[in-house]
């Protein structure tokens, strides 16, 4: 029996399920999206993101722009991550993806602990909450594929740091690259991007 995520914190509210990707790479932005969802939908592929494959993934980003009420997404570049830290680039992005929401959320379901009041609309911070409510996933699922097709364009320009395959994330092979190559104008300078 599948088990499907939860639809709503507050019945016949609005609410925007937000979620952010990148937080933790090296190199690329922050991508964030929002994501409101028909009252009571529920499909077997809005489950946490990081439990999808990449083919999964994609068919679940269709299934959302396909049935959401309204969806959007927000980035910040890596200059931007350098000038506010990380986690208020995280913040901003999702700002970013709500203000472009068609419709306006009452509320907004935040993956995480921490998040920045935006334009009075009320939060709650869900931890795990991509485990938990199916628009937070939703959110969770346009964020990863938005921020990996980024990825796979400055992949083209820089191939030697092989971010087609890492995202920017800090493996080995991607840490390495930089010792021997050095780093790049997608690198996150605020970052420890080689270990001394």
């Amino acid at each position: 029996m599948t088990k499907f995520l939860k639809s709503y914190l507050e019945k016949g509210r609005v609410e925007a399920g937000c979620d952010e990707a990148g937080r933790g790479c090296l190199a690329g932005p922050v991508v964030a999206a929002a994501v409101i969802l028909p009252p009571k939908f529920k499909h077997k592929l809005l489950i946490d993101s990081k439990k999808l494959s990449h083919e999964d993934r994609l068919l679940a980003r269709e299934v959302i722009h396909k049935h959401a009420v309204s969806y959007a997404v927000g980035f910040l570049d890596n200059v931007a991550i350098d000038e506010f830290n990380i986690l208020k680039s995280s913040f901003l992005a999702m700002h970013q993806a709500v203000a472009k929401l068609k419709t306006k959320p009452d509320h907004l379901l935040i993956d995480g602990n921490r998040f920045i009041d935006f334009e009075g609309i009320g939060h709650t911070c869900i931890v795990k909450g991509d485990t938990l409510y199916a628009s937070i996933a939703a959110a969770s699922i346009l964020a990863k594929t938005g921020r990996d097709e980024m990825m796979q364009i400055l992949h083209l320009e820089c191939p030697h740091y092989k971010w087609n395959q890492n995202k920017g994330y800090p493996t080995i092979k991607h840490r390495q690259a930089i010792a021997e190559f050095g780093s790049c104008h997608y690198h996150r300078m605020t970052f420890k991007l080689v270990r001394l």
